[in-house]
């Protein structure tokens, strides 16, 4: 039987581990029940973290919750949606994020061409598309998607 996962808890796994440096935030789904576990190795967020269990290493029983590099939605992403709503812009893109503080820059860049919203909606949208991507080729089932497809 086919464990069913909570999108939502997924999606907060995932923001989980994107938000984490160097491998420093961890996130695991039980391919038994769905569970979905949290932690770093710091230790640093108290209550917000599962107590891992003993054989989480077992990747026949766990699957290790990806962040957005190893999904592609960081950089590519942007670059992706630039293409997209805002080829004027994408020289400008480029140099943002050849420097430090890139996404702040990008930001602004939206909201001044009025396109933030739009920019949300995709990587929502994306985001969404890649983590059921992931659940499916990891034998996981999603519950209701936090966006209608």
């Amino acid at each position: 039987m086919t464990p069913i996962v909570s999108f939502a808890e997924l999606l907060e796994a995932y923001e989980w581990v994107s938000a984490g440096s160097d491998m420093e935030a961890e996130a695991y789904v039980s391919r038994v029940t769905g569970r979905v576990f949290m932690s770093t190795a710091s230790g640093e967020f108290g209550d917000a973290e599962d107590e891992l269990p003993q054989d989480i290493g077992d990747e026949t029983l766990y699957a290790p919750v990806p962040g957005k590099h190893d999904l592609d939605l960081g950089k590519p992403l942007v670059f992706r949606f630039v293409r997209e709503h805002l080829p004027e812009a994408q020289e400008r893109v480029e140099r943002i994020f050849g420097r430090r503080g890139a996404y702040g820059q990008f930001k602004s860049l939206l909201e001044g061409a009025g396109s933030l919203e739009a920019w949300y909606e995709f990587e929502a949208n994306a985001v969404e598309a890649a983590l059921r991507e992931w659940a499916g080729e990891q034998g996981l089932a999603l519950d209701v998607p936090r966006h209608a497809s």
